[in-house]
């Protein structure tokens, strides 16, 4: 009789100390993700001033334009948390997006190679990171429904762990990018 208790205690434990891991290492790949938006975010950084340098040269008059760019890249570089940081880089996707339909306008400046490269790199850059936040929100989603689903609620709530939010675009980014002269 105790050999059957003891197996049914053993069992217990090894079932919480498995849901318990399993916390650990989604949470590890939600950071993982966080990192992964970074590293890209970092790329589109370096990236975003000799854009915007290239197409000074050709549109003097677009100074709004230019300006917000530089700011939202600027706000997104100083944002503090996750959330704060995802909405700056959501910020900083629609500045470019207005950049791009400005420069439509200046078919010298779109054959202008310098720009071409910097244009298709930017554009690669903002796939990797729409897939680095595919990932997270994937990563996110499985966390929260560990976190809400029985029997490891009971363990989420036993160490605290609580829902993650998923990366979203903004209103501004859902609208159509219109160009007015």
């Amino acid at each position: 009789m105790e050999w059957i208790i003891g197996g049914i205690v053993l069992i217990a434990v090894l079932v919480f100390i498995g849901m318990y891991n399993s916390f650990i290492s989604l949470r590890n790949k939600m950071d993982n993700a966080l990192a992964q938006i970074d590293v890209q975010t970092k790329r589109r950084y370096d990236l975003v001033p000799n854009l915007v340098e290239t197409v000074k040269g050709y549109a003097k008059h677009e100074r709004g334009t230019l300006e917000a760019v530089t700011k939202a890249r600027n706000m997104a570089m100083g944002a503090g948390s996750p959330q704060a940081k995802l909405k700056a880089e959501n910020m900083l996707s629609g500045a470019l997006k207005s950049l791009f339909a400005v420069t439509e306008s200046y078919p010298t400046l779109q054959a202008n190679g310098n720009f071409l490269m910097l244009q298709e790199e930017l554009t690669g850059i903002e796939t990797k990171v729409a897939f680095a936040r595919q990932f997270y929100n994937d990563s996110v989603m499985k966390w929260n429904q560990q976190v809400q689903t029985f029997p490891t609620n009971m363990v989420a709530n036993l160490f605290k762990f609580t829902e993650w939010k998923y990366t979203e675009a903004t209103a501004e980014e859902r609208k159509a990018v219109k160009v007015k002269f």
